[in-house]
């Protein structure tokens, strides 16, 4: 449960970080500040460890996927003929 609790903030953090990076660009529009390059720094390391929860969690099993399309290996019918 921490896992997707985690995942969550992280999208939501990333989410932040962008809005952010978008206000400070047109905020300093023709200055030499680099908070949008601070943001996006943030941003990749966020989307990082974003990529690297969900990776932790399916190959730990804590993720799966339940769709319908996604059942998994089925075993083939074999027929006496």
């Amino acid at each position: 449960m921490w896992l997707k609790v985690l995942i969550v903030i992280l999208f939501i953090a990333v989410l932040l970080s962008l809005s952010s990076a978008f206000v400070f660009l047109l905020k300093d529009m023709g200055s030499s500040s680099k908070r949008t390059l601070y943001s996006l720094g943030i941003r990749l390391t966020l989307a990082a460890l974003l990529l690297g929860s969900i990776f932790y969690g399916l190959s730990t099993g804590q993720l799966g996927s339940s769709a319908p399309w996604d059942k998994g290996p089925q075993p083939s019918e074999q027929s006496d003929n």
